[in-house]
């Protein structure tokens, strides 16, 4: 595998205000874990392994977990997991735990640009593109009729995944996916890539505990969520880290300029939707007009707006619960998603 070389120059000469991204902030701390790009150091809880394959004439790798149910124990089916921006395969345990226990095969991939996976200098980033080096994965894998299923970032890609791939998905399932507005449209002003770079060198291992704890659990905090702060910051910063900057800032681009709201009437699969409704985030809402701000980011109106949307939807609300329910409430959320996936 070759991997790519990152131009510093190009490093060097980005400047710039922050990109309103609204995922993390920065703040003082000096004693975080370091890892590099590829986090080779981090463990997942599962075995890890790799998908060498190439794309816009760059080798690529990328990490992947395959997790079989028990012998004797399979019903059949496959789930396919798709991280958010601020998550990476890893952060599933516990699903991956549940839905192995309850028969399914699951794969979770780290997604090119992210966590294990491949970063490349330069890419032109897509949702189209990540959904393609998925499906790429499953054709190596021999893998047919999935489920898709997405949180964050993620559920933005496993839409766009079933959007693509209709035949062979045969459920979506979307966990707090950001995207189900459109921030843009909304009157949140577009910041550049390289004013989001800048931004991203700021982060910290403080900043990003900061925001994790209102946002993906309500002003709450349990201790099995710092490893979870360590692996992302340890990327920030290690050796690699200013490259794993550069992907979160052309990430960030493609998510906040590549909506797939406007697209949920299209789908044509049954969707199932986990909606944690304290959640609030809102890409950029920090830097939209005030008046703008306090209509963003409202998952209690979202996930119903989203729900009416889809044709075949199955909407799931937990009402206490933030952008991370299958983290802060896993035993209450597995049981709602088992459920759903029987159901649908």
């Amino acid at each position: 595998m070759v991997r790519p070389v990152f131009a510093r120059t190009l490093l060097v000469n980005c400047m710039g205000a922050a990109l309103a991204v609204g995922y993390i902030g920065s703040a003082s701390a000096e004693d975080a874990l370091q890892y590099d790009g590829e986090l080779s150091s981090f463990e997942y809880a599962y075995p890890v392994e790799r998908f060498e394959f190439s794309s816009q004439g760059q080798d690529m790798q990328m990490a992947y977990l395959d997790v079989q149910p028990e012998e004797g124990s399979a019903n059949g089916r496959t789930v396919v997991l798709m991280h958010g921006k601020n998550f990476c395969a890893g952060t599933w345990e516990d699903t991956i735990e549940a839905l192995t226990d309850a028969g399914y095969r699951v794969i979770a991939p780290d997604q090119v640009g992210f966590c294990k996976s491949t970063k490349p200098g330069h890419y032109q980033f897509s949702f189209h593109q990540l959904a393609t080096n998925t499906q790429a994965l499953l054709e190596d894998l021999g893998v047919d009729d999935v489920t898709v299923m997405g949180h964050s970032m993620g559920g933005m890609l496993a839409t766009r995944f079933a959007l693509m791939y209709p035949e062979q998905t045969e459920q979506l399932v979307m966990v707090n996916p950001i995207g189900l507005e459109d921030w843009k449209a909304l009157g949140v002003p577009y910041q550049s890539i390289d004013e989001g770079y800048q931004s991203e060198l700021e982060k910290t291992a403080e900043g990003i505990r900061a925001y994790q704890e209102s946002t993906y659990y309500v002003d709450t905090w349990e201790p099995e969520y710092d490893r979870w702060v360590e692996m992302l910051a340890g990327m920030y910063a290690g050796e690699d880290g200013e490259l794993v900057a550069w992907n979160q800032a052309l990430t960030s681009d493609m998510v906040f300029t590549q909506p797939v709201v406007h697209e949920f009437d299209q789908l044509q699969v049954p969707t199932l939707l986990l909606i944690g409704e304290k959640d609030n985030t809102a890409i950029g809402k920090a830097q939209a007009p005030e008046d703008v701000q306090e209509t963003l980011g409202r998952y209690d109106v979202l996930g119903e707006q989203a729900a009416d949307a889809i044709p075949q939807a199955t909407l799931v609300e937990f009402p206490e619960l933030g952008h991370s329910p299958q983290i802060q409430e896993p035993k209450r959320f597995h049981e709602e998603l088992l459920k759903g996936l029987e159901s649908l």
